[in-house]
Parts: C-alpha cells; sequence; structure tokens
C-alpha cells in the first residue's frame, strides 16, 4: 500500500513540471513580443505576471494533493 502512496504523490508532483514549461514557454514569448514592441510592455507584462500566477498556482495544487495522499493515506 505504501509503494502506491508513494506512486501517487509522484505522480501528483509532476504537475510542477507542466508549470514549469508553460511559465518558460510563456516568459520567452513575452520576451518576443516586448522586443518586437517595446511600447505594448506594459500590457505583455501584466498578461505574463497573470498567467504565470495561474500556472504556478496548478503547481501549488499538485504540490497539495501529493502532501494530502501522503499524510492522511
Amino acid at each position: 500500500m505504501n509503494t502506491l502512496i508513494a506512486i501517487g504523490a509522484g505522480i501528483a508532483v509532476i504537475t510542477g513540471l507542466g508549470a514549469g514549461i508553460g511559465i518558460g514557454i510563456a516568459t520567452g514569448k513575452a520576451c518576443e513580443g516586448i522586443a518586437r514592441q517595446p511600447e505594448a510592455e506594459g500590457k505583455i507584462q501584466k498578461s505574463l505576471i497573470l498567467g504565470c500566477a495561474l500556472a504556478e498556482a496548478t503547481a501549488i495544487y499538485g504540490f497539495v494533493i501529493a502532501l494530502m495522499i501522503m499524510l492522511v493515506l
């Protein structure tokens, strides 16, 4: 049973990988957008911060689920 709990927690933590990839891609595209249109920097930066916050929240949810799996089961 402990093995299955560990596997489930590991799968839940993998959400951090997706969040990291998403934030990296978003940051790269934002840098490209700012380089092409410097006058739109404010709008691009606001959208980037909002998107990164949402992606990071997904990673935190996965971490919390992993902790709950390990501590409750």
